[in-house]
């Protein structure tokens, strides 16, 4: 891992924030901290980090607020965010993964498993593979740029959103269970629950609009594919 890989952590509480920096730079991460989302977001748009560490509970905008605010913005919409909570219960993770949020770390977490899901969430969001540009049905992908366009109009999606559709679209027709598209674009991350897969389908449909959501096909019994082919 590059020691140049940035990241910023976002906590109210300074114990914290220094436990987690310790284990980060000895890893080899180079570390930001803010203890509100207003500091957390001036150094997100100076700085750009690579990775967003991001508390549930803070004092002024929730993390979950601030990780919704991120998404938004097109400069900060791609940035991966790992949200660090006391809430372990499915309804707020399925509100966090519904929010943008790339992975959940329940508290208290050691900080060898911060590490290796920071690790997982980071080679997600670089993905190797194709560089060519794939279109189908006037729908491209650009894996160089990282931009996706329908009929030359742009299409703005979250970074797991992107991964999913640039799988899809270099593995077309053919049916995938939950548990492959997992494996295949999440790799293999075992926290991670078969039905954020439906959460991320679900998005990846609303971005593609009216147009070309027809391509993602949900294949019953089994799971989903992308085709042209109407099923």
């Amino acid at each position: 891992m590059s020691a140049s890989k940035r990241v910023l952590i976002v906590d109210d509480e300074a114990p914290i924030r220094e436990m987690i920096a310790v284990a980060l730079e000895m890893a080899g991460y180079e570390c930001m901290e803010a203890d509100n989302a207003n500091k957390a977001h001036a150094l997100i748009v100076d700085d750009k980090p690579d990775m967003v560490l991001l508390d549930w509970m803070m004092p002024g905008a929730s993390g979950i607020e601030f990780a919704r605010r991120l998404r938004k913005e097109e400069a900060t919409a791609d940035i991966p965010i790992i949200m660090l909570t006391a809430k372990g219960d499915e309804d707020n993770k399925i509100k966090g993964l519904e929010a943008g949020v790339d992975d959940y770390i329940t508290k208290p977490f050691s900080p060898r498993e911060l590490v290796a899901r920071l690790k997982t969430v980071l080679r997600r969001t670089t993905p190797k593979g194709i560089e060519e540009p794939v279109t189908v049905d006037g729908l491209t992908l650009d894996p160089i740029s990282h931009r996706v366009t329908a009929d030359d109009a742009p299409i703005e999606l979250g970074p797991t959103e992107f991964r999913l559709l640039q799988f899809f679209m270099t593995h077309q027709d053919r049916a995938y269970s939950r548990g492959q598209l997992l494996d295949m674009v999440w790799g293999g991350n075992v926290y991670v629950e078969e039905r954020t897969v439906d959460v991320h389908i679900r998005r990846l449909r609303k971005a593609l609009g009216e147009r070309h959501d027809y391509l993602v096909q949900t294949v019953r019994g089994t799971g989903y594919r992308f085709s042209s082919n109407v099923a």
